[in-house]
């Protein structure tokens, strides 16, 4: 094939951090409280705005309350794991490595006992139904190593009696969250919205602040955990009052995507933009002689964390390394080209590709990238055929 011509104006694909909002520069920084105490009157106003705008954007409830918390999503997940499992039986969900690595905290380190595992394999889902509404449930909404999302709430009860601890990092600002089934619900800066990394948010429904306020772990609290104090919720977290140091800049940045997410039309518009990315990729796909979708069931599929397995029946004649090489292959000449950064699939997933198509990036990008897929994908397979 003929190399081609035209290159997309930005090759930023990574899942995470994810790219920048279109014509997004240093200046955006510019009025960041920089040599300031975040406890200073400007310092909580900011953020308290990054808070109160998440809440507008996302559509959050009233009574839900909104933190930000240290060591991004991951801090966020880990805080209500720690603050809030015990009481109940638990339903631990997982398709992909970050919904394992939930249950892996869960049963090997705060080793609960009373722990069911609902899996199943990555490009799929795991049978809904099982969870018991008198159990706690874990579970990402979008899983972004496997390119799998839930298609909806439903099979959460409303009178459920457990706690619904949601990660929904590469879901928020792309998907629509419904607020009444979800109690703890987490995310990132530097996922959907592009921001920086290392700050977290969490969610919290009135039936999560009840569980933190009437439930005492049997465990030693790590300080950046705690969310209570004498039985009582920490309010100020909820209030701009982080629990250790933010990054102004970061908060700074925060404060712009959220800007930029209004300009686009809020919620409903950064869904239309990562639903039409997505269009563009299965229009490609339907015409694709060597590629598939991870995830085969359309109802399923992510609009973000988009992810590719080989399906040319030549290299799924070779063996599990020949495929892996294949893949490896792909993403750097692409890398190479200078067209699509960071594109390979997660380590523990199936080899393949995984191409972001979140808000922050352009349909007109993605356009432009497919013809080098499908140059790349010719050019690595006469290679290794010719091997």
């Amino acid at each position: 094939m003929t190399k081609p011509a035209t290159r997309p104006a930005s090759p930023l694909f990574s899942s995470g951090p994810c790219a920048k909002r279109p014509g997004w520069t240093t200046a955006a920084l510019d009025d960041a409280l920089v040599g300031r105490s975040h406890r200073s009157k400007p310092g909580k106003a900011k953020l308290l705005k990054a808070i109160e705008d998440t809440r507008r954007i996302l559509k959050v409830p009233a009574d839900y309350k909104i933190g930000i918390v240290p060591a991004s999503d991951t801090g966020a997940v880990e805080m209500a794991l720690w603050s809030m499992l015990g009481p109940k039986p638990i339903d631990m969900l997982a398709w992909e490595s970050f919904g394992s690595g939930w249950i892996n905290d869960v049963v090997k380190q705060l080793k609960l006992k009373d722990v069911r595992k609902i899996e199943s394999g990555y490009g799929e889902l795991p049978d809904l139904s099982q969870v018991d509404k008198t159990h706690d449930v874990v579970f990402t909404w979008n899983g972004t190593t496997s390119g799998v999302r839930v298609p909806n709430g439903d099979w959460i009860a409303d009178d459920r009696e457990g706690v619904t601890i949601c990660d929904a990092t590469s879901a928020a600002f792309a998907m629509d969250l419904p607020w009444s089934k979800l109690d703890v619900t987490t995310f990132s800066w530097q996922k959907v919205l592009g921001g920086e990394a290392a700050h977290g948010m969490i969610i919290l429904s009135p039936r999560a602040v009840e569980r933190l306020t009437t439930y005492s772990p049997p465990w030693p609290m790590p300080k950046i955990f705690r969310m209570t104090s004498g039985g009582k919720l920490s309010d100020g977290i909820f209030k701009g009052e982080t629990i250790n140091t933010p990054s102004m800049l970061c908060v700074e940045d925060y404060l712009d995507a959220l800007a930029w997410a209004d300009s686009v039309g809020g919620l409903d518009g950064l869904i239309a933009r990562s639903e039409k990315n997505l269009g563009v990729l299965e229009a490609w796909v339907a015409t694709s002689a060597w590629a598939g979708f991870l995830a085969e069931d359309k109802t399923i599929r992510s609009c973000t964390s988009v992810c590719f397995k080989v399906v040319d029946p030549w290299a799924l004649a070779l063996d599990a390394d020949g495929q892996a090489a294949l893949a490896k292959k792909l993403a750097d000449l692409l890398d190479k080209e200078g067209v699509a950064y960071d594109i390979g699939a997660y380590r523990d997933a199936p080899s393949g590709l995984r191409i972001w198509a979140g808000a922050t990036v352009e349909a007109s990008d993605l356009e432009a990238l497919l013809p080098w897929l499908d140059w790349a994908y010719a050019e690595v397979k006469a290679q290794l055929s010719a091997a």
